[in-house]
């Protein structure tokens, strides 16, 4: 890891250990923690999924499950949860609560011996990121869909909790949370840029503990379900923060560091290599980001038309268009300036595809802001509407905390694009610092990585031009 300082300010090194404090890592150690979370999150969704399951076809603004999951939800997710806490949502994530009560046999407490089920390894050649890359992009064709019609989220979120759970039946551990579920992808990707990490104290008290008790398990905690080694773990990418390890460990040698945002984008190492498949990531949450936003807050009403299948011949044409984009135009585009940096460098060393792999973590920081941006454009004029249904989460005519007549208000919306494009600055900003340290990675003669890192430089600015235009008009 680089040791100069980010942005001339901030040492890329400092960690401040909130775990210090004996009552939050005395509530981390605890078994009813996150267990009582998980528990307040089932209850939550299983509301969600009545409220969808009655909603069936009526207006998407006026239903709980449409609001809480793609206002509040998402914007919590983009806001606060990912960019500051990292993975945090999994730690209290209800899906794969019922294949973890059958595989343990209990809710509560820890089960030694074998996990029940199959406990099948998952195959080797899908432990990556691919499957969610593709899950997520097409479950984004029927975004038309699932934001308007609440019968589409129920369906949508009772197959992802079914699917979790028969996943759990055949393969060990959280093979679905890891490699699967379509919120846990863009929750690894974004989560190398996230604030907060937990990482080990003292690396000689884990080479002093042969045992590995935080990967294998012990009374007081169940081994990494996420399969990972969190005695030596370098990056946030698959840690699902469920705690097992600050439960496990007996030298209370784990700790919840707050951090400077963006570090994990410099990891390169054997045990955790920047791969192809997060790369496709970035492209498809930046693709993503503006097919969404030209659908949901653009001024093009024929591209809505086509979103929400007005036709079905608009409705295809949409989802080849949205295919296309972030599998092979939005990638290849990339690949080009990827190109013009190999040839601006000089290098006979480094490879075409290490480049275009290594650049592409330079779109983690600017996409997040993208989605932020984003994200800001959905709570501002729509929050309002979680005040209704919170008060009548079935549409019944209930007015259960005395909100559910007030009227639609829209909030600060002059000021939206602003923030928005205030938002995406700050962000570039971090990909162009992080941008210029992976050049130097790749290239260590500083005329080569100087030569080499322009035509990224420019990739980014024109993305950021473009959303500017998006955001301001």
């Amino acid at each position: 890891m680089s040791k100069d300082k980010l942005f001339g300010l901030i040492d890329l090194d400092w960690r401040f250990e909130i775990t210090k404090f004996k009552p939050i890592r005395a509530l981390f150690k605890s078994r009813w923690f996150p267990l009582l979370l998980i528990i307040a999150n089932l209850f939550i969704f299983v509301v969600i999924l009545v409220a969808g399951l009655m909603g069936g076809y009526s207006a998407g603004n006026y239903n709980f499950g449409i609001m809480l999951v793609w206002i509040l939800w998402w914007v919590m997710l983009m806001l606060v949860l990912v960019p500051v806490f990292s993975r945090f949502w999994c730690t209290m994530c209800p899906f794969p609560v019922f294949s973890d009560w059958f595989q343990r046999g209990k809710l509560f407490g820890v089960r030694l011996g074998k996990l029940e089920g199959l406990n099948l390894r998952w195959p080797k050649k899908f432990r990556n990121m691919w499957i969610m890359n593709i899950g997520f992009l097409v479950t984004t064709f029927f975004s038309g869909f699932f934001t308007v019609r609440p019968l589409a989220t129920f369906i949508l979120l009772g197959g992802i909790i079914l699917l979790a759970f028969i996943i759990g039946l055949v393969f060990e551990k959280r093979n679905f949370c890891l490699y699967v579920c379509p919120v846990s992808g863009f929750q690894g990707l974004y989560s190398q840029f996230a604030a907060s990490e937990i990482r080990r104290i003292d690396p000689e008290v884990c080479a002093k503990h042969p045992v590995k008790t935080c990967f294998t398990g012990n009374e007081d905690g169940y081994g990494c379900p996420w399969m990972l080694t969190p005695f030596n773990f370098e990056k946030n990418t698959y840690c699902g923060m469920c705690l097992e390890c600050f439960k496990s460990c007996p030298h209370d040698n784990m700790a919840f560091n707050l951090r400077p945002p963006g570090v994990d984008l410099l990891i390169d190492t054997k045990k955790s290599p920047k791969g192809l498949d997060e790369a496709y990531k970035a492209f498809i949450m930046l693709g993503i980001a503006i097919m969404f936003y030209t659908a949901f807050q653009g001024p093009w009403g024929g591209f809505k038309d086509m979103v929400r299948a007005t036709t079905a011949k608009g409705y295809f044409t949409y989802v080849a268009m949205h295919a296309s984009f972030n599998l092979l135009i939005l990638p290849g585009i990339f690949l080009f300036f990827s190109w013009l940096s190999k040839l601006f460098s000089k290098s006979q060393e480094v490879t075409l595809k290490r480049i275009f792999i290594n650049f592409a973590y330079t779109l983690i920081p600017l996409g997040l802001g993208i989605w932020i941006g984003f994200s800001l454009g959905i709570i501002m004029p729509n929050g309002s509407y979680l005040l209704h249904i919170i008060s009548d989460p079935f549409a019944w005519g209930w007015n259960i905390f005395g909100t559910a007549n007030l009227p639609w208000t829209p909030v600060f919306t002059g000021l939206m694009g602003y923030l928005q494009g205030v938002t995406l600055i700050v962000f570039y900003l971090f990909s162009l610092n992080y941008g210029n340290r992976i050049a130097k990675q790749l290239f260590p003669d500083p005329d080569q990585a100087r030569r080499a890192w322009m035509p990224i430089l420019t990739f980014l600015t024109l993305i950021t031009f473009i959303f500017l235009w998006l955001f301001l008009g």
